[in-house]
C-alpha cells in the first residue's frame, strides 16, 4: 500500500475516524490535505503529527456543509498542491432523539452535512480529477447504521443509506476514468465523541461484549481507508466494507440465541 507521489484530501480529519485515516495516509507515504470545522482546536496537532511522520501536511479549516465551503476548500487544496489523487470523504452529523420527537431542522441538517457535504465533495473532486487525468480514489466513510435500523437515529441511517446508494452511481459514472468509488462502513468505533455520549464504564462494558471483544479505533478505518486508496484494491469500486469487528452480527453468536424448547415426546 505504497501511496508515495499522492496528494489526499481528508475532511473532517481534526480528530477521530478522520484523523486516523489521515495518519495512516501519511504512513503509506501520501501527503495530505486536512480539513476540519472552522475554529477547530485539533486540526493543527493532527497536521503536526503528519509532518513528525515526514510528510507535507496543509490544514484548511473550512466548513463543507456548504457548498461553497466545499468549493474553498477544493480550490485552496489544488492551489496548494496542484493536484487531488485521493479523496476522504468523511463530513457527518448526528444527534440522537425519538423518531417522533426529532427536530425537523436536525434531520435537514444531518441529511446536509452527512449526505449533501459528500456529493459537493465527490463532486468537485471528481471532476478534478478527471480534468487532471490518471485516475484516482474516492473513499466515502459511511456507517453499519446505513444497514442496520438502530433506534434514535432515524437521520443519520437515512443519510448513511443514501450515501452507499450514491457511492454506487457515482463508481458505475466514474470508472470510465479509472476512479475508484467505494465506501468503509465503521461500527462502534472509539472515538472522542463517544466518550462524551457515554461513560466509561459503558465504552468499555461494550467493547467486551462485541464478536471482536473490543471497540474498533481510527486507525483500524484508516487502515482500510489506505487500501482502497491503493493500487492493491485497483479492481474495486461500488463497494461498502465494513470494518466493525463483526458488530452488525454481534446478536448472531451461539451464546446470544435463546434455545428453544425441547420438543415434548
Amino acid at each position: 500500500m505504497n501511496l508515495t507521489g499522492k496528494v489526499a484530501l481528508v475532511t473532517g480529519a481534526g480528530r477521530g475516524i478522520g484523523k486516523g485515516c489521515a495518519v495512516e495516509l501519511a504512513n503509506a507515504g501520501a501527503d495530505l490535505v486536512i480539513n476540519d470545522r472552522p475554529g477547530s482546536a485539533d486540526l493543527s496537532q493532527t497536521a503536526d503529527e503528519i509532518r513528525s511522520l515526514g510528510r507535507a501536511c496543509h490544514p484548511l479549516d473550512v466548513d463543507v456543509f456548504t457548498r461553497g465551503g466545499c468549493e474553498q476548500l477544493v480550490s485552496a487544496a489544488i492551489e496548494t498542491c496542484g493536484r487531488i489523487d485521493i479523496l476522504i470523504s468523511n463530513p457527518a452529523y448526528s444527534r440522537r432523539a425519538p423518531f417522533l420527537e426529532y427536530p425537523a431542522e436536525e434531520f435537514e441538517r444531518t441529511i446536509a452535512g452527512t449526505l449533501t457535504s459528500g456529493f459537493h465533495m465527490s463532486q468537485l473532486v471528481g471532476r478534478q480529477m478527471v480534468s487532471q487525468g490518471g485516475g484516482g480514489k474516492i473513499v466515502f466513510i459511511s456507517s453499519v447504521q446505513a444497514e442496520m435500523p438502530i433506534a434514535l437515529s432515524v437521520a443519520y441511517g437515512a443519510a448513511k443509506a443514501g450515501l452507499n446508494h450514491m457511492m454506487r452511481t457515482i463508481s458505475v459514472e466514474l470508472a470510465p476514468h479509472r476512479i475508484n468509488v467505494n465506501a468503509i462502513e465503521p461500527g462502534w468505533i472509539d472515538t472522542p465523541g463517544e466518550h462524551v455520549a457515554f461513560s466509561e464504564e459503558v465504552i468499555a462494558e461494550e467493547g467486551r461484549r462485541l464478536p471482536w471483544g473490543r471497540l474498533g479505533t481510527p486507525e483500524d478505518i484508516g487502515m482500510a481507508a489506505a487500501f482502497l486508496s491503493s493500487q492493491a484494491a485497483d479492481y474495486i469500486s461500488g463497494a461498502v466494507l465494513p470494518v466493525d469487528g463483526c458488530f452488525r452480527f454481534k446478536d448472531c453468536r451461539s451464546d446470544q440465541i435463546i434455545p428453544a424448547k425441547a420438543p415434548a415426546e
